[in-house]
């Protein structure tokens, strides 16, 4: 396409959940992008090709696709909708002149709405609301519409932006109306979507005869063409063997152009040319990294870099030292752990990593940011132990800073007790509180994120995992007095071995156990947790001992109670400051810092 006027490049952007995904599948589907035998036809959540996207239901990775509908090329950007994953959303929305806000008719703006909608009014981003899923019994409409109205009060940068098309759909079944229905049944589509996107989103302003300049805005790689450098060109042409300049961050060197690649539904189609406001993936400058530009080599100016918030959390990951060190996993070495961290920072721009002893400080936006990565790791055969998440804070006129975070709950009327008492405990300050349809009431608090750490496991029992809990990053205030260890003590193995039915049923007595019958054991292993505040010494590796005496008592089969098996952010919110958690691709093990006993009872005096 050589007319820059049918170009429309549009963020897809939302709280996670609100169905983005689902509704970029049907702009897919209806504007003829597969063929109606391709299996894409029936599938669902297209977009969200990594296997972790698939299991948890969510978006992590931003993915760039395009349409082709009534002559116009449409460049859609599906970005994520969890506030962890906010770099993605940050970096992408540079490449977008439009925004599609989605918006749940039943839950209304939520933080993440807030975060997304900030970034993309503070560019400019014209925005075109849709509020989805508008068959939900307890949908609220009107109610939503008020809440945006006063969302966009807020935040607009300039008063235009107080102006926006508002629209109405069912993502999952691919309808949209321009007035709330009176019938969702009829044979509505989304061609009022594809509309606004033509007529209320502008085409790119850019520069077509300019020298040539593309912000390198994402990275992805294959094992045909290696890396590929993913942006739109903000100025002049891009052609396949066009000698360019890479201005990196610190240098710049000479390349050339090897293949120019433009995206059409989940398939990459090779093209010649590209002119300025088209997205396109290209090969042969192989030593990009997000943020550079790729310019002419008669004119190489570097566009402004891309500014990522700073990291909230920080964890230590380092190879794996427990005695069953090297039995699960591929890659177990410093080395290896270090050149995977490296490989992933290209990608990965909210990540930030610094060498610690033997292992690293990886430092993210949250438990899931951190937490996907390590299943990733996990995943590929690497095996290492990570530290408890600790916050990363700042200095400030001569004072330490730690982030706020805003956490909105959500649960059933007779459990708020149970989360008031559990925010008191760790000094929360409730902000509102409000009750909505259906016996579910709204909290709203603001605490520092180290005190909010370990928190959803205990609320997640408390209230029979009926708590929905967001977080968003509030602010940074001065850092606050340490809180006391809420969780109980842990039941620590004595010996190493391998655990028996008959040692298990004593040690049910003192507490949960973690473990089940003929699991190997070590020394210093963390096997349960105690019913009391102290850590307690247990051996589980004991056998019965035989002899000739019979009794009516000792002939029945032991009658276990199954043991708590922890995900993965379960057991990061578990551990405390003298713990690890060792993960293989196999186990996930929870262990004291020293397994020695006696060096352990000698540090706690």
């Amino acid at each position: 396409m050589n007319d820059v006027q049918k170009i429309r490049n549009v963020a897809i952007i939302a709280h996670v959940d609100h169905g983005k995904t689902t509704l970029v599948d049907g702009l897919l589907k209806q504007s003829n992008t597969f063929r109606d035998n391709q299996a894409e036809m029936n599938q669902e959540l297209i977009m969200d090709s990594g296997d972790q996207e698939k299991e948890r239901g969510i978006t992590i990775t931003a993915k760039i696709t395009a349409v082709d509908w009534q002559g116009y090329r449409i460049n859609i950007i599906d970005t994520p909708g969890h506030a962890d994953f906010s770099g993605e959303v940050e970096r992408t929305l540079r490449m977008a002149d439009g925004v599609i806000l989605v918006v749940d008719a039943q839950e209304g703006p939520m933080p993440q709405t807030k975060f997304v909608l900030s970034k993309a009014l503070q560019l400019e981003l014209k925005p075109i609301v849709v509020i989805n899923k508008i068959d939900k019994p307890a949908s609220r409409i009107s109610e939503v519409e008020n809440e945006l109205a006063d969302l966009f009060l807020e935040l607009a940068v300039h008063e235009d932006q107080l102006h926006y098309p508002v629209y109405y759909a069912i993502g999952r079944e691919a309808k949209s109306w321009k007035i709330v229905p009176a019938n969702t049944a009829d044979d509505a589509d989304l061609t009022p979507i594809f509309e606004a996107i033509t007529q209320d989103v502008q085409a790119p302003n850019v520069d077509q005869n300019g020298s040539l300049q593309l912000l390198v805005s994402a990275l992805r790689y294959d094992s045909f063409q290696g890396k590929y450098s993913v942006g739109r060109v903000e100025r002049g042409k891009l052609q396949r063997g066009d000698q360019v300049i890479l201005c990196g961050e610190e240098k710049q060197t000479k390349s050339k152009i090897d293949r120019i690649y433009r995206t059409i539904g989940t398939n990459f189609f090779e093209i010649d040319s590209a002119i300025a406001g088209d997205i396109v993936s290209v090969t042969g400058v192989s030593d990009t990294q997000i943020g550079d530009t790729i310019a002419s080599i008669d004119n190489p100016e570097a566009l402004p870099r891309i500014e990522v918030e700073a990291p909230t959390l920080k964890i230590y990951l380092g190879p794996n030292t427990s005695p069953l060190k090297g039995k699960e996993g591929e890659f177990t070495t410093s080395r290896q752990i270090g050149d995977r961290l490296k490989q992933e920072l290209e990608t990965n721009v909210g990540l930030k990593v610094e060498e610690e002893g033997i292992g690293f400080l990886v430092s993210g936006r949250g438990e899931l940011h951190l937490s996907v990565l390590i299943e990733t790791m996990r995943r590929e055969g690497f095996e290492f132990e990570v530290g408890r998440p600790q916050v990363v804070t700042h200095i400030e006129d001569g004072k330490v800073m730690e982030p706020v975070e805003e956490v909105i709950v959500e649960v059933p009327a007779e459990h708020v007790g149970a989360v008031q008492m559990e925010f008191g405990r760790r000094k929360a300050t409730m902000v509102d509180q409000f009750n909505s349809n259906k016996g579910v009431t709204k909290l709203v608090y603001k605490m520092a994120t180290r005190t909010l750490l370990g928190a959803r496991n205990i609320l997640l029992t408390a209230t029979k995992g009926t708590i929905i809990m967001n977080t968003l990053l509030d602010s940074y205030q001065p850092l606050g007095a340490a809180l006391e260890q809420i969780r109980n003590g842990v039941l620590i193995a004595w010996e190493a071995g391998t655990s028996t039915p008959y040692a298990l049923q004593n040690a049910e007595e003192r507490g949960q156990l973690f473990v089940g019958p003929t699991e190997p054991i070590y020394a210093g292993q963390i096997v349960g947790l105690n019913s009391r505040g102290d850590d307690l010494e247990v051996n589980v590796c004991k056998e019965k001992h035989l002899t000739n005496m019979r009794s009516k008592a000792s002939d029945g089969t032991v009658q276990l109670t199954p043991p708590v098996i922890f995900s993965l952010e379960q057991c990061l919110d578990f551990i405390e400051n003298d713990e690890l958690l060792e993960v293989t691709p196999k186990s996930l093990r929870l262990r004291k810092k020293e397994l020695d006993h006696n060096k352990r009872k000698r540090s706690s005096k």
